[in-house]
């Protein structure tokens, strides 16, 4: 990630502290003017918004500082961390909503003020929905696991608003309050579903998980195209530590090609490869022709 890309990346994740804190003001003043559960539970699931906006802003500022002596590969995959965070955040603010929602199933009651309710509550809603996926836009574009974890996070409290709002027009158009906790059940069984996803797609970053297969065909592409004067290019491997991308491989080259020949073939490799992965972390292990070659190959194209 480029220096403007971690700027843009900090300020996002710093204005998420108030912005999230707003948010929830608005839906506590949903619930307070209501009393509905499913409104409580949207206001709850804000609340850990809060936390996890917290622990994003420092998780961000921690991974983008510079490597050090007990740190040469960087601190990227401490966004992974955050991103585990966020997810089990999001898994006990579901919990939470059960929990609330469950009472009120043996006593279901109708809602006080709920036209001044779900426009306080829409209203909120809305504001979740062009953060997150603001969020969401930047942290993908910028490889931002942290990011891209809290605007996951927040859209999920966008489906839970959409989902109260449409379970209390029923209680107000019906008659029936039941349709409340009932809501609110459901939409903390959907909030469980996307917590996973954040962890389960986070604790792959944090295993050394390899680029996407469309990735790993661009490099190879550029390996193809960019490595004549070599015999061959075998056991590439990628990773993904946060925003950097880690690839090594090695070069098969004729045992009498110079040092220095070899060197500008890995020059001209690292340069394409960048091309298509900016800021990618390259080893090349160049090797003579001759030696045994395992893992993935890469057939050169020869020049004409």
């Amino acid at each position: 990630m480029s220096d403007n890309g971690d700027l843009t990346v900090r300020k996002l994740a710093m204005w998420g502290i108030p912005l999230s804190l707003g948010v929830m003001g608005l839906k506590m003043v949903a619930w307070w003017v209501t009393g509905s559960v499913a409104l409580l539970s949207d206001g709850l699931e804000s609340s850990v918004n809060v936390v996890a906006a917290f622990i994003a802003f420092f998780v961000i500022r921690y991974a983008q500082k510079p490597a050090d002596h007990d740190h040469p590969f960087g601190h990227h995959k401490a966004e992974y961390l955050s991103a585990v965070t966020e997810g089990v955040l999001i898994v006990v603010a579901a919990l939470l909503i059960v929990n609330e929602a469950v009472g009120y199933l043996a006593e279901p009651r109708m809602l006080d003020a709920p036209v001044l309710g779900l426009a306080i509550n829409f209203a909120a809603g809305v504001i979740n929905a062009v953060w997150a996926r603001l969020l969401i836009r930047t942290g993908r574009r910028h490889r931002s696991a942290a990011l891209t974890a809290d605007g996951q996070h927040i859209m999920s409290d966008v489906v839970t608003s959409v989902g109260v709002l449409v379970g209390l027009l029923l209680a107000l158009a019906t008659g029936y309050a039941i349709f409340d906790p009932v809501l609110a059940i459901l939409v903390a069984v959907n909030i469980l579903y996307q917590g996973w996803k954040v962890i389960s797609q986070s604790i792959g970053g944090l295993m050394d998980q390899a680029v996407e297969p469309q990735e790993e065909e661009a490099i190879k592409q550029a390996i193809a195209t960019h490595a004549a004067g070599s015999i061959g290019v075998h056991d590439l491997k990628t990773r993904r530590a946060g925003t950097i991308t880690f690839i090594d491989f090695h070069m098969v080259v004729p045992g009498a090609m110079s040092v220095r020949q070899a060197h500008d073939i890995c020059d001209r490799l690292e340069d394409a490869i960048r091309a298509v992965h900016e800021g990618a972390t390259i080893a090349i292990h160049v090797e003579p022709e001759g030696e045994k070659a395992h893992g993935i190959r890469v057939k050169v194209v020869k020049e004409a």
